[in-house]
């Protein structure tokens, strides 16, 4: 019998990481999680992670499993609408507006919106009332050895970790991922996201907008009211160079040409949180598994954030890793369960990795010939209605018509 320190050592605490303890913990597994830096867990500390994760439907099912929806729910901005303008002429105001409404195919709303760095606060709370999961904090995983019956996790503190199932939710540059020697392929965009909060004038009525011109979208995912005025994160994708002279930017500068590249649609924007830029690229893994080790999240793959598609598609790695945790405990970790997981989750991802590279790239188009022809997909996706239903819940993830 091999020795085993916990059923399944998680190699990240971010919030897919997190997620993940907190689902295979709710399910019955011991779960070691290891996670080098602490979680910030105060949206006014240093290093708190101001930006916002819109949940679809789909991971919101996931959450409610893990025991964690109850704790976020009162806190979630629901997502009713996403519209999608194009403002791509030759002034920066709009000239096509399309709204997806969740009531044209489901009871529900798309998803709701929450502040990443409250998302940490909450799973560490899960994670306390949980006692079959041990959270190392400080330290990281520094070498993986797989056999046929376990693996083994080398501590950054000296200890060793036997595990039947490790899992690699540490990250776009994944250690696991490459000791498990699992090779990736990527694609650069030269871009950036600036990430902020802002108040406005006109309330958002539960709709996500994502306003297309040039340098990528510009995008108002709706907040809980705060200052007691409408708010809403902001996600403004440019070219890294445009991004840097935006970062470089005094308040009121900055200010100024948020409410420019806005085109007026929610109103005066006021910015109400600190700025951060975030590097854009694509990935993904070549394969989802090997002996003994799963990939998850950013270690399998990572996306601009167009459509919601991130995290969510983390949640549903998740979902479906512990779909068949749960149908075969005795295989926990097996060549056949990890083979099943990647015959699941590998195409998938791949077609979605590739499918938000089209989109972002033609999100950035500057020539207007280019900009127009966006203008005309768009137009022509959103007036044929069985085209804009059925991509609408591929965005989702729904596989069969709603009931």
């Amino acid at each position: 019998m091999a020795q085993i320190s916990s059923d399944i050592v998680i190699s990240g605490g971010g919030v897919a990481g997190l997620a993940a303890a907190c689902a295979f913990g709710t399910a019955g597994f011991s779960v070691t999680l290891v996670e080098p830096t602490p979680p910030v867990t105060d949206a006014r500390a240093a290093g708190a992670d101001l930006r916002t994760t819109a949940f679809l439907m789909p991971s919101v099912n996931v959450l409610q499993a893990a025991g964690l929806w109850a704790r976020l729910a009162p806190y979630a901005a629901p997502l009713a609408v996403m519209r999608i303008i194009d403002a791509g002429g030759a002034e920066p105001t709009p000239r096509l507006t399309r709204d997806f409404v969740a009531s044209d195919i489901s009871d529900a709303p798309f998803g709701y919106n929450l502040p990443n760095w409250l998302l940490r606060r909450e799973m560490m709370a899960r994670l306390a009332e949980l006692p079959n999961i041990r959270f190392v904090q400080g330290q990281s995983c520094t070498a993986l050895i797989t056999r046929e019956d376990k693996a083994t996790i080398r501590l950054s503190g000296g200890e060793a970790l036997h595990t039947r199932l490790a899992i690699a939710a540490d990250g776009r540059a994944s250690a696991l991922r490459a000791a498990a020697g699992i090779g990736v392929k990527t694609l650069s965009y030269a871009q950036k996201a600036i990430v902020f909060a802002v108040n406005h004038d006109i309330p958002h009525n539960d709709i996500s907008t994502e306003i297309h011109r040039t340098g990528g979208p510009f995008t108002l995912v709706p907040l809980q009211d705060q200052n007691n005025r409408p708010a809403s994160s902001v996600v403004w994708m440019e070219r890294q160079d445009e991004a840097a002279r935006l970062m470089a930017l005094d308040s009121a500068a900055f200010e100024a040409q948020a409410n420019i590249r806005s085109a007026g649609v929610l109103g005066a924007l006021s910015v109400i949180s600190a700025r951060s830029a975030w590097p854009m690229m694509g990935q993904f893994a070549r394969a989802m598994s090997a002996q003994r080790i799963a990939l998850i999240a950013e270690a399998a793959h990572v996306v601009p954030p167009i459509g919601a598609q991130g995290l969510n598609m983390s949640l549903a790695d998740i979902a479906a890793l512990l779909e068949l945790a749960q149908a075969r405990r005795e295989g926990l970790g097996d060549a056949v369960m990890l083979a099943a997981y990647h015959r699941k989750r590998h195409a998938e991802v791949v077609a979605r990795v590739l499918g938000i590279d089209a989109l972002n790239r033609a999100s950035m188009a500057t020539a207007q010939p280019l900009r127009d022809l966006r203008k005309f997909g768009l137009n022509l996706l959103h007036g044929i209605t069985p085209l804009r239903h059925a991509v609408m819940k591929a965005g989702l993830g729904m596989r069969s018509p709603s009931p």
